[in-house]
């Protein structure tokens, strides 16, 4: 799979550890920065990660900041994205599975290199559930983007 990995300067230590680990189970990354520990805006980088989602070089996208709330804000302002905040395993694979999230955000502040790991895997290794239900709450999602875009 292809995947977008971004960070700010918070996040910055901890996404060297994910693209190594991304890359030794397999995946083709496209880092985009933050590339060292000065200070950056957020949502300058989650705007790059998030249109390499929209624009289908990637499949999906992983942002590390501080606390991954600031990056998942940022990335859900942009149609055509479903960003998350995930700390714990079950919210990592159920955000793609009930609602086909593409985009994880996680804090570097908030969680260790072992948990960031397993957190991404599930996330990377889980698909959209063909469930009815799930598609229909979907659908409503990217009709409020055509809404709130005037592309409707």
């Amino acid at each position: 799979m292809r995947i977008a990995v971004g960070s700010d300067h918070a996040g910055f230590p901890l996404k060297a550890l994910i693209l190594q680990f991304l890359k030794d189970i397999g995946h083709e990354v496209i880092e985009f920065g933050s590339f060292d520990k000065n200070p950056v805006d957020f949502p300058v980088i989650t705007k790059e990660v998030c249109q390499s989602v929209v624009n289908q070089k990637v499949e999906r996208a992983i942002m590390i900041c501080g606390t991954g709330v600031g990056a998942s804000i940022a990335a859900n302002k942009i149609p055509g994205i479903r960003a998350a905040v995930c700390h714990d395993i079950y919210t990592a694979h159920q955000c793609v599975e009930h609602d086909n999230v593409n985009v994880i955000a996680i804090g570097a502040q908030i969680i260790g290199p072992t948990i960031a790991k397993e957190l991404i895997e599930r996330f990377l290794q889980s698909t959209f559930s063909t469930s009815e239900e799930f598609r229909r709450r979907v659908k409503m999602l990217d009709d409020m983007d055509k809404y709130n875009t005037g592309k409707e």
